[in-house]
């Protein structure tokens, strides 16, 4: 199978699951935080480094070959935090404390900000 239909049949597997999850825990634990997001964010990063040693461990065995549906797709689909997460601890990891700190703060504090802007500037566009 084509690299990039792995991709998207695990993405739209992981979206899936994701909206089950944050479904099921709005209705566990109530919609007044963001409980079901923070648990898909920390799930899917724990099987992000379970997917990462298996590729890295077991590269001889079918693992590197479903790397891309497992990882961009699946994980990636079910949360995008899980690709920052191996995105920050690879830096930590390669002795770039300093980068990985700034990726981190960095991603976060634009990254909300950004949504905060486009938010600003569609309520202004759209507004009566």
């Amino acid at each position: 199978m084509p690299v990039i239909l792995q991709i998207a049949l695990g993405g739209a597997l992981g979206a899936m699951l994701r909206h089950a999850a944050v479904t099921a825990s709005a209705r566990a634990f109530g919609s007044s935080f963001p409980y079901g997001v923070a648990l898909v964010n920390i799930a899917g990063s724990f099987a992000m480094g379970l997917v990462v040693a298996l590729v890295a461990l077991r590269a001889d065995t079918g693992w590197a070959r479903s790397a891309p549906f497992l990882m961009a797709g699946l994980l990636g689909g079910f949360t995008t935090f899980s690709a920052f997460s191996l995105d920050a601890v690879a830096l930590v990891e390669q002795g770039r404390i300093g980068a990985a700190l700034v990726y981190v703060a960095g991603s976060v504090a634009l990254s909300i900000a950004a949504l905060a802007a486009a938010l600003a500037l569609t309520r202004a566009w759209l507004a009566p």
